[in-house]
C-alpha cells in the first residue's frame, strides 16, 4: 500500500503541494496579523519637492513681487567671460 501511495504522491506532487502551501501561507499571514494587530500607518509624508515648493512660496509671500532687479543690474554680477566676447557692451 505504501509504495502505491508514494508513487501517487510523486506523480501528483504539484497538485498536492500548491494547495497545502497556500493554506499554510494563509494561516501564517492571518496568525501574524492577529499577533501584531492593526498596523499603525503614519500619515502621508510630503516629498522633498513639495517641501521645497512650500518653502519657496512662503519666501515669495512676504516679498513684493513687483520689486525685482532689472536685467541690466544683474549683468554686473555675471562672471567675466573669456576675452570679454560674450558680454554685452554697456553704453
Amino acid at each position: 500500500m505504501w509504495p502505491i501511495f508514494w508513487t501517487a504522491m510523486r506523480t501528483y506532487a504539484p497538485y498536492v503541494t500548491f494547495p497545502v502551501a497556500f493554506v499554510v501561507g494563509a494561516v501564517g499571514y492571518h496568525l501574524e496579523w492577529f499577533i501584531r494587530g492593526t498596523p499603525n500607518t503614519p500619515g502621508e509624508e510630503r516629498g522633498i519637492a513639495e517641501l521645497r515648493e512650500d518653502r519657496k512660496l512662503e519666501e515669495l509671500n512676504g516679498r513684493d513681487s513687483t520689486q525685482v532687479l532689472s536685467l541690466k543690474d544683474k549683468l554686473e554680477f555675471t562672471p567675466r567671460a573669456v576675452l570679454e566676447r560674450n558680454r554685452a557692451v554697456k553704453s
